[in-house]
C-alpha cells in the first residue's frame, strides 16, 4: 500500500466533496492525489478549466490533510484495506466507469476481480415469491457456475436475502455500504455481515462517521452496477432504488436482467415494466441466465483449463499473441485496456483475440473484456 498517496486521496475526496467528476478528472489529469495537492497553488496551469471556486478551494487543505490523518489511524487500527484506483485490487470492472471511485475502502477475503460478478438487487419490500426466486437462482446457480461474486447492498428485501443465499451456498458475497466501516446499517443485519467478512466483505467508498444519508444510498448504487458483469432485478414497485441500479448499469453498458411477476403485483411492476420497455431481458431461472451471458459452466471452464496447460507445454504464439497473454496473466483487461497495455492497434488486436479464443486460449466476458483460460 502505498500509504502517502493513500493519505492524499482522501484529503482529496474531502476537497472535492465527494463531486465524483471533478475528483476523478482532477486524479486522472495529474496522475496521483499527490500530484493535485502538489499543485493546489496553480491548479489551473494544469486545468486552464478550473472554475473560481474549485480553484480556490484547492489552495486551502488543511482541514481536508487532519481529516485524512485521522481515517488512516482509523483503516490501520481496524485493517481495512484502501483500495487506490489503479491499483491491482481495485475492482476493475468499476476503474472503467466515467464516475469511479479514486478511493475505496474494504474489509473482507473475496477477491473483486473473479471471473464473474454479478449483482442480485431489488425491493426492501422482498415478497415470499421474491425470497422463492433468489433461494432458487442462487441454488441452481452454484450447480452451473460456483466460482461467481455475488454483491448487493445489504439493505432490507432482496439484498439481505441475496447475501444470505450467497452464503448459504457457499458464495462469496460483498455488500456495497452507504456509509463508513465504523457503523453498519441496518444494525440488525450484523450477523450477516460478520459471516461476509470471512465468506466475501463489506466495500464502501465513505469514510469512517459517515452517516448512511438517504443520497448516500443513490450514489453506492453505481458501484453495486459497475463492479459487475450482470444486474439482475428480482422485485421492485413501478418506482425505486432498483430501477437506478438497472439505469446505472445501462448506462455502463453492462448486461441487466430482471424476472417477471404476476401481472398487478405491486412489487413486480418495476421488473415487468423493464422488460415490456427492454431495459432488460427476461430471466426465469440460472439456466436462462448463464446462457443468456454465453457463460460456460465451471466444469467446461476446468476442462479448457486443462487442455490449456497442454497448450502451454507446446506453445504455439506470436510475439503479440504473448504479449496479450502476459497482460492477461495480471488481470482480466478490456480491449482498450489491453491495446495501451500491448501497444497493439484496436484493429490487430481484435483480429488476433479471435485467433486466441479459436485457440482456446482467452475467452470473452461481458461488457467487452477477456479473460485468460490458462
Amino acid at each position: 500500500m502505498n500509504e502517502q498517496e493513500v493519505f492524499y486521496a482522501i484529503a482529496l475526496t474531502r476537497m472535492t466533496g465527494f463531486n465524483f467528476q471533478t475528483t476523478l478528472h482532477l486524479y486522472q489529469t495529474l496522475g496521483s492525489a499527490q500530484a493535485v495537492y502538489d499543485h493546489r497553488y496553480d491548479i489551473r496551469a494544469v486545468l486552464p478549466e478550473s472554475t473560481d471556486r474549485l480553484a480556490t478551494a484547492m489552495k486551502d487543505w488543511d482541514l481536508s490533510l487532519a481529516r485524512a490523518a485521522q481515517e488512516m489511524a482509523f483503516i490501520q487500527k481496524h485493517h481495512i484495506r484502501p483500495l487506490l484506483l489503479g491499483s491491482d485490487d481495485y475492482p476493475q470492472r468499476l476503474s472503467e466507469c466515467p464516475d469511479a471511485p479514486i478511493l475505496l475502502y474494504y474489509m473482507g477475503t473475496a477477491n473483486l476481480n473473479q471471473c464473474r460478478v454479478i449483482s442480485i438487487i431489488g425491493t426492501r419490500h422482498c415478497t415470499a415469491y421474491g425470497q422463492d426466486l433468489i433461494r432458487r437462482f442462487t441454488a441452481e446457480l452454484h450447480h452451473y457456475c460456483p466460482q461467481t461474486l455475488i454483491v448487493s447492498g445489504l439493505a432490507y428485501g432482496v439484498d439481505i436475502c441475496a447475501h444470505r443465499q450467497a452464503l448459504e451456498n457457499g458464495y462469496e458475497t460483498v455488500g456495497v455500504l452507504a456509509h463508513g466501516l465504523d457503523d453498519l446499517y441496518p444494525p440488525r443485519h450484523r450477523d450477516t455481515a460478520k459471516q461476509m467478512l470471512q465468506q466475501g466483505g463489506l466495500l464502501t467508498e465513505y469514510m469512517s462517521e459517515t452517516p448512511a444519508d438517504k443520497v448516500n444510498f443513490v450514489r453506492r448504487n453505481r458501484i453495486v452496477a459497475g463492479m459487475c458483469d450482470a444486474t439482475i432485478l428480482v422485485e421492485s414497485a413501478a418506482k425505486g432504488g432498483g430501477l437506478i441500479t438497472t439505469r446505472i448499469a445501462m448506462d455502463y453498458n453492462r448486461s441487466v436482467f430482471a424476472f417477471p411477476g404476476p401481472v398487478g403485483a405491486p412489487y413486480s411492476e418495476g421488473c415487468n415494466h423493464l422488460i415490456r420497455d427492454n431495459g432488460a431481458q427476461l430471466i426465469t431461472s440460472a439456466s436462462d441466465f448463464v446462457m443468456a451471458m454465453g457463460w460456460q459452466t465451471d466444469v467446461e471452464c476446468r476442462r479448457a483449463q486443462s487442455d490449456g496447460i497442454e497448450r502451454m507445454l507446446f506453445p504455439d504464439l506470436s510475439a503479440d499473441e504473448q504479449a496479450v497473454v502476459n497482460a492477461l496473466r495480471q488481470a482480466d483487461l478490456q480491449l482498450n485496456q489491453l491495446s495501451v497495455k500491448t501497444n497493439i492497434p484496436i484493429g490487430s488486436l481484435t483480429a488476433m483475440l479471435f485467433q486466441l479464443e479459436m485457440k482456446g486460449v482467452v475467452r470473452p466476458l461481458a461488457g467487452g473484456t477477456y479473460h485468460l483460460m490458462n
